[in-house]
């Protein structure tokens, strides 16, 4: 017995067969007749697998303490600069006594919250807006481009972690003599074999499972750069999403209030058209009683049929306006209709805080400086690519011949090993990607501190709008009563013929103008505290944005 059988024997686990796929293969009778060593070119002992698994195990702590000590590359982020004023200009709380519906705002009430149409307190507005979150296309388009975006960012998360594969597979196979250098063939009636030792080749079948394994560890943080982009571009997704709702809901407000304001202007024209009609037959009994002339007849005549023709011309911007609703609530235009219903211009005293809150409370700010953090994440992805990259990778599995013996420990086969990459030459390529990065987050700064500019133009400008309309509207009553009596004395000396009827057409256009002013103005009231409640965000504020962590989960908190 030799050496070999005896250790065998002595030890079971002890055995000079190959232990890689192709020691599966030395049994296979197309091999017959060779040397292990020379069957299996990659064929190694026990021995020396030993060796290479001491040396992986060495290499192993090794490499995780090169990975614990790698360090994320890029410039640290910081909020950009956006200085905001103490306080707005346009509405202190001197004006406060003379705007319409205003009062000091208390620590309570500073900000709105929640379904911010509330304040308006109409049922019917209320039951339009909560239709808006529920069927208008444009939010379900920006909610579908937040749940991509969250997507994106659990693919990106994904590369943290190692990709593992199963590649089972079943193949017959023949090898080519040209394999084998120098061996000559002779030709026997029952197949071919090698000249001088008999060997013959015949095809065969080969059962493997294989398993594949393969991690690039984020040294240099391009993972999480790359993940830290994606995680702001999806926080900017969701500030879109709010602020395309507060955008939808807004005009939903605003088209409500503009309807009513058509409604008013209707039950004012539909008054007037009843007047002037009264008037038309008291000149035509004064023209039958030889009192009045044709001529009053005919201006008295005049005037109803284009008043009349006023009236009817409303119904084109109130048919628009209902259309529009329809729209943004989801409904097709045709089964869609509003009851009229009169102006109620009670407007509100909207609290508007200070404009430093202004960061905190709108979407669109939210959103811009999200665009910036992801901007700061592409420097990083793009400074990561001057050092080199590392993979380490194994294969193992089983390999066979035979199905019977497929999963036996004999056939078992595995190997494993670092990869390294790394650019020696690009033609400054990664510098100039540096540069494009670092100008694209100037480019992201520079738009966040233009829409905080604009937030605080429009602020403003509502709230000048509301302290000036609140006087024009006093103003322009004194004007409608002020018509009114010229239009009674215009009426008394026209009867008592001191007076043509001119002079009464005269005054009843005054009166019809200065009161469709007083209308128009009443609903330009509740539009601008509309626009200004849009101008301070609604009720949202930045606490409401998914943070990092909600954005990357499998099954994010709802919000």
């Amino acid at each position: 017995m030799t050496d070999a059988a005896r250790k065998e024997k002595a030890n079971p686990s002890f055995s000079t067969t190959p232990t890689s796929r192709e020691s599966a293969r030395a049994g296979d009778p197309g091999f017959a007749g060779l040397p292990v060593q020379e069957r299996v070119p990659g064929y190694r002992s026990r021995a020396m697998t030993t060796s290479v698994c001491r040396w992986f195990g060495f290499a192993l702590p090794a490499v995780l303490v090169l990975f614990l000590g790698g360090c994320t590359v890029g410039p640290k982020y910081a909020r950009p600069a956006a200085p905001a004023p103490p306080s707005y200009k346009e509405l202190t709380p001197e004006n406060f006594k003379d705007t319409d519906g205003w009062k000091q705002a208390q620590p309570a009430d500073g900000t709105l919250k929640g379904n911010w149409w509330e304040i308006f307190n109409d049922p019917q507005l209320n039951a339009l807006e909560e239709q808006v979150n529920v069927s208008n296309q444009n939010i379900a388009a920006a909610a579908a481009n937040f749940l991509a975006a969250r997507a994106l960012v659990r693919q990106t998360r994904a590369q943290y972690y190692p990709t593992i594969t199963a590649n089972p597979t079943i193949t017959n196979s023949r090898p080519s003599l040209g394999q084998f250098g120098g061996v000559t063939t002779s030709s026997t009636g029952t197949g071919t074999t090698t000249g001088g030792t008999g060997f013959k080749l015949t095809s065969f079948t080969d059962y493997s499972m294989a398993f594949d394994a393969s991690w690039v560890p984020d040294f240099w943080g391009k993972i999480r750069n790359n993940f830290l982009q994606n995680a702001a571009a999806a926080q900017a997704s969701a500030a879109d999403l709010e602020n395309v709702r507060l955008t939808a809901q807004a005009e939903v407000a605003i088209n409500y209030f503009e309807i009513r304001g058509q409604d008013a202007l209707k039950r004012l024209f539909d008054q007037t058209v009843a007047a002037y009609r009264d008037s038309l037959e008291l000149t035509q009994i004064q023209f039958n009683a030889g009192i009045a002339s044709d001529e009053a007849v005919a201006q008295a005549e005049t005037q109803l049929e284009a008043t009349e023709a006023q009236d009817t011309n409303l119904g084109i911007a109130r048919a628009q306006l209902e259309h529009a609703i329809a729209l943004l609530v989801g409904k097709p235009a045709s089964i869609f209709s509003l009851t009229p219903a009169p102006l109620e211009a009670n407007p509100p005293a909207v609290p508007f805080g200070v404009p430093s809150e202004i960061l905190q409370r709108r979407p669109d700010v939210a959103s811009s400086e999200r665009l910036v953090a992801q901007a700061n994440a592409q420097i990083g992805l793009a400074t990561a690519a001057y050092y080199p990259t590392l993979t380490l990778s194994a294969t193992g599995g089983f390999s066979n011949t035979s199905p019977a013996t497929w999963f036996a420990w004999p056939s078992r086969f595995w190997s494993a090993g670092p990869a390294l990459a790394e650019t020696l030459f690009e033609g400054g390529l990664r510098r100039a990607t540096v540069q494009q990065f670092r100008a694209s987050y100037d480019r992201s700064v520079a738009n966040y501190r233009q829409t905080v500019l604009t937030a605080f133009q429009q602020v403003e400008d509502n709230l000048a709008a509301l302290r000036i309309l609140s006087q024009e509207v006093r103003q322009q009553d004194m004007a409608v009563a002020s018509a009114q009596r010229n239009l009674q004395a215009a009426q008394q000396r026209y009867q008592a013929g001191i007076d043509p009827y001119l002079n009464v057409i005269t005054a009843q256009t005054a009166l019809l103008t200065n009161q469709q002013t007083g209308v128009n103005l009443r609903r330009e009231q509740m539009t601008a505290n509309v626009q200004l409640i849009e101008a301070l965000g609604g009720g949202w504020d930045a606490a409401q944005l998914p943070s990092v962590k909600d954005v990357s989960e499998l099954r994010p908190a709802a919000h």
